[in-house]
């Protein structure tokens, strides 16, 4: 992977994006490249913490297993984006699993290097701090919907981030969407089984949100989001 992408990877990148060019440089020298095979694991819940991980491509699951034994995914790393950065920052155990759904290129970092790079750039610190509140905020609303909103409500607020992560300004009643994954793992996202899942696609279909077509749908935004207000 070319010294570049990284550069500019991590410019694009919410932790590091105060960073001047030549920091950034000096950064993405200090990271390793990384590969895994789809459905390999990266680390485990309990592991120790020893580096964040900025996906260059692919697309990585982020889970716990519940008391009752069943894996529930809160979160997929994609292209740009950083996992695996609470443990590297407090040195503590990893808190929940990673697995590559995909393959996966990734570039890590070292905690040594992420707390001095923290240390040494009082914006990264405050970037940091503001990363770390939004994760907590993501979590929690995701815990939330699961214990208080129906599956097909779950169902359409995840559609619908999905379409502001593809196409941002895309509005109206014939909008694709690529989701890129199995009904498996949309049910691991909304914390449901995947014949709910499906039958919660069905629903979605029958009220006008959506229509199928192979691996795409096209979403009626405006549908979408009369669901997702539901509750």
């Amino acid at each position: 992977m070319q010294l570049r992408s990284v550069i500019d990877a991590l410019g694009r990148n919410a932790l590091f994006a105060a960073l001047s060019e030549s920091d950034r440089a000096e950064l993405a020298g200090r990271m390793r490249r990384m590969v895994y095979d789809a459905d390999q694991m990266i680390f485990a819940r309990g592991d120790p913490g020893l580096e964040i991980y900025l996906v260059l491509d692919g697309r990585v699951r982020l889970s716990i297993l519940t008391p009752d034994g069943r894996e529930l995914s809160f979160a997929h790393a994609r292209p740009g984006d950083i996992f695996g950065e609470i443990a590297a920052l407090d040195g503590g155990e990893r808190t929940a699993g990673a697995t590559a759904i995909t393959h996966v290129e990734a570039m890590t970092l070292s905690r040594k290097a992420t707390i001095e790079v923290i240390e040494s750039n009082p914006k990264v610190a405050a970037a940091t701090v503001e990363f770390l509140c939004s994760r907590l905020r993501e979590t929690d609303q995701r815990l939330e919907a699961i214990a208080l909103h129906r599956i097909e409500v779950r169902l359409a607020r995840l559609l619908l981030s999905a379409l502001q992560l593809e196409s941002p300004t895309a509005k109206g009643s014939n909008i694709p969407l690529t989701l890129g994954m199995s009904q498996t793992e949309l049910a691991l996202l909304i914390g449901a089984s995947r014949p709910k899942v499906n039958v919660a696609l069905s629903m979605l279909q029958d009220m006008g949100a959506i229509t199928r077509k192979g691996g795409e749908l096209r979403c009626d935004t405006s549908v979408l989001q009369s669901i997702a207000d539901a509750e």
